[in-house]
């Protein structure tokens, strides 16, 4: 019924072998996992924010990166040990994140050629 690369999808098959159709042909019954394909370009449409990480390879940079994240971690610091847990990682999540984004600064995404001029769509 099908090739080799997608056998895993038939979990069950069986034939009937007396049905009284009036053909030479035998019924059969199959039940079939259903595998659904994601799109690829559909995936990769989400905002990224893409940081310039070549940066931290200069040292003068990294001692920045490196300050800014003490600073802001010695706020942290001061919070109370009875606050939640998950509060507390988005305050460290979101301080590393403002301190990339200060001192590392995001990397300039590429503009691609659209593939179709807009003079041409008027003829």
């Amino acid at each position: 019924m099908i090739d080799r690369r997608q056998h895993s999808i038939l979990l069950y098959v069986s034939s009937f072998r007396g049905a009284d159709c009036d053909t030479d042909h035998h019924l059969v019954d199959a039940q079939v996992r259903e595998i659904l394909a994601v799109i690829k370009q559909a995936a990769q449409k989400f905002d990224v924010e893409c940081f310039n990480l070549r940066k931290l390879n200069e040292l003068e940079f990294r001692k920045e990166y490196q300050i800014e994240i003490s600073k802001r971690c010695a706020v942290l610091e001061n919070l109370n040990d009875s606050e939640e847990i998950n509060r507390a990682w988005e305050n460290t999540e979101e301080n590393i994140r403002t301190s990339a984004i200060v001192r590392v600064r995001l990397c300039e995404l590429k503009q691609h050629k659209p593939w179709f001029a807009e003079e041409y769509l008027h003829f």
